[in-house]
């Protein structure tokens, strides 16, 4: 060992020092380190492509996936009846309601409270079965710590604490603390039931509460997220992308939500309503009517004719916004989707590859066709105030950092690589190189590393101007670009599929990952190249529907892959046949949940209706997996090794303890 290291060594040991300064100190945390190791493993919550469904997503929350319902089974069953293992389960998930249900109906409130608080401090106990004491006090409610924690330790069975937990339980219930209390341990429960929840990306668009999901997220005690497609678009919208404010209001318009963009973010579209009206107002805009209205008889007629003629709006200046950007990033290669210049607006034609398609409609006021990407005067006056919309939004500033600080572009966990789409990939299945800056190539996981960085180039003030700009163009590409690992299609034909009458031109070739990921060589060549080492290592995504529906199976590459986007989004149900898939890891191993469509909290809460769900088995451990086991397992040998060193240190008079 030369010199420098051996400073370097001693160093960090006197660092070290300074939080265990005596040899008892450091003896009694290695001691409570190894004795960590020996615990079970962690229980992981798997879940991707949210998409603003916020009711669903915290049911699923509340429940972990089916893991409370199965606790409780396996704690009461034989004890208890179905119907009332049921309704404990709904008071776990919904504490405050139900107990409100439950006075309306209950002649004898005190006994009720007497057997249901008995019965939440043996599936909190359970639940708490993997944490150490420490962990478990850390997640108490400050008010009830001291009282729960003493019910988890004593048992009714010990003939000598019967009294006293008897009498704990009593008193609860005499002080009129029995409601609060029960919520109390029911939100432990939740907390405890799952230990890390991973978010496969697409919190944003199509459901109505993807704020709601985020402001759940801001308190929940450990979560990460790898970004997904549309959540890259409402960055890129943050951070002043006017083509990525364009997409993020026509999706907002196209399934005719606007609740997230005017109620939580405080986006004002009178501006973009007003020029619409006025430039529109004469135009029927049938391709632009909001998505999944048909029959709904709540909407006004005059409210759908102005969305549809908001959507017209947003998107024309979307082409042209989009356009701009993609002729000032030439190296993209994607000048081909600046379409608005191939169309003949006299004869009704679009030529795309040298063939001509007809226009449903050719009524564009706004285009001058010698310069069909220039905006008018009044697009241009909108786009300022509608970009200053997002950009003072606080709560969409806020919400966008909170991605920045638990996100990146994909993460390793025990084994498993997740990202939320896709890899680049040649056609023989070998890593693609992608050009994400002029002369800057990188794959795999390099790629997605320098993409992460890019992002974050973005928001960063001290980013030299000439590379914040182009970060800011870059998220154009992440959503459309054939080579963005978020999107990986041949293009994105939303103007075909708006303008042209031949359906053929809407198709979106997939990418070679998604041809390429049933290969067990090809994902073991992925996990090789992020360097994911073990027996057991998976890859898992979201991004695409799995059509189960159809019989697609979302197990691929013999079990290397697992996909998890069964399609929470209602938008999706009628085509995927489900409401979604999550995935559980847990001590025992894996276990991937496929969902119905979730009714509504109401139902939960009154018919005491969970979403039906049907528990795959995907792998199961040769053994009871434990900490050790795990990469926090890796963490903690690496703290115990230090440890000893520090220990050692001391021993021999290297260093010297402290008082």
């Amino acid at each position: 060992m030369n010199t420098e290291t051996m400073n370097r060594d001693m160093h960090y040991l006197q660092l070290l020092s300074s939080s265990f300064p005596t040899i008892a100190a450091a003896a009694t945390e290695i001691i409570n380190l190894e004795a960590i190791l020996n615990l079970p493993k962690g229980t992981e919550h798997f879940l991707a492509d949210l998409h603003g469904e916020s009711a669903a997503f915290q049911h699923v929350l509340k429940n972990a996936s089916g893991n409370i319902r199965r606790k409780v089974s396996e704690l009461f069953k034989g004890d208890i009846r179905e119907s009332e293992r049921r309704e404990l389960c709904t008071l776990i998930y919904y504490p405050e309601e139900k107990i409100e249900l439950i006075k309306e109906s209950e002649p004898d409130i005190d006994d009720w409270y007497h057997i249901t608080i008995h019965r939440l401090v043996a599936v909190c106990r359970d639940v708490s079965s993997k944490y150490t004491r420490s962990k478990v006090r850390k997640s108490l409610p400050q008010e009830f710590s001291y009282i729960i924690e003493e019910l988890m330790h004593e048992r009714t069975d010990d003939i000598d604490k019967a009294a006293y937990v008897g009498g704990i339980v009593d008193t609860i219930i005499s002080t009129g603390r029995a409601d609060d209390f029960i919520i109390s341990i029911c939100n432990v429960i939740q907390r405890l039931a799952i230990d890390q929840l991973h978010i496969l990306g697409d919190i944003y668009d199509r459901g109505q509460g993807a704020h709601i999901i985020l402001d759940t997220l801001r308190q929940y005690h450990s979560w990460d997220i790898q970004w997904g497609n549309h959540d890259i678009l409402w960055m890129g919208a943050c951070a002043g992308n006017n083509a990525c404010i364009c997409n993020v209001l026509r999706l907002c318009l196209r399934y005719a939500n606007l609740t997230t963009i005017e109620e939580a973010y405080g986006i004002n579209l009178v501006p973009l309503a007003t020029f619409a009206m006025e430039v529109y107002g004469d135009d029927p805009c049938e391709e632009f009517q909001p998505k999944f209205l048909k029959g709904n008889t709540t909407m006004e007629e005059k409210f759908v004719r102005l969305t549809a003629q908001m959507h017209k709006a947003i998107s024309v200046i979307q082409f042209k916004k989009e356009a701009q950007i993609f002729h000032r990033r030439p190296e993209w290669q994607m000048e081909n989707r600046c379409l608005l210049e191939h169309i003949d607006y006299k004869r009704g034609v679009c030529t795309i590859d040298g063939k001509e398609y007809e226009m449903r409609s050719c009524h564009f006021p706004t285009i001058d066709p010698s310069n069909p990407n220039e905006l008018t005067p009044e697009e241009h006056q909108l786009m300022e105030r509608l970009h200053h919309s997002f950009r003072v939004s606080e709560k969409l500033q806020k919400h966008i950092k909170m991605l920045l600080s638990h996100g990146c572009m994909y993460s390793i966990c025990n084994q498993n690589l997740l990202f939320h789409a896709a890899v680049p990939l040649n056609e023989d299945g070998s890593l693609k190189e992608v050009e994400i800056y002029p002369g800057q190539r990188y794959s795999g996981k390099d790629l997605m590393h320098n993409i992460g960085m890019m992002v974050r180039a973005a928001f960063q003030s001290d980013t030299e101007q000439e590379l914040r700009l182009y970060a800011r163009d870059y998220f154009l590409y992440l959503w459309c670009g054939k080579d963005s690992p978020l999107f990986d299609k041949s293009k994105m034909a939303t103007f075909e599929r708006y303008f042209l009458t031949d359906k053929t031109t809407f198709k979106e070739d997939k990418g070679n990952y998604f041809l390429l990921r049933d290969n067990e060589a090809v994902c073991d060549r992925i996990l090789d190249a992020f360097g994911v080492t073990g027996d057991n290592r998976h890859i898992i995504n979201g991004h695409v529907p799995v059509h189960a529906s159809k019989g697609e199976n979302p197990i691929k590459a013999n079990g290397k892959l697992m996909v998890i986007d069964g399609g929470f989004s209602e938008a999706y149900h009628s085509e995927t046949g489900i409401a979604g898939y999550t995935l559980v890891y847990h001590s025992r191993g894996f276990q991937l949940v496929q969902h119905e469509p979730f009714t509504s909290p109401e139902d939960a809460i009154q018919r005491g209706i969970d979403i039906k769900s049907t528990t795959q088995l995907v792998e199961l451990s040769a053994h009871r997996m434990r900490v050790s086991d795990t990469d926090r397992g890796d963490e903690l040998r690496a703290q115990i090794k230090d440890l000893r060193e520090l220990l050692y240190a001391y021993r021999h008079g290297i260093l010297k303890e402290k008082k």
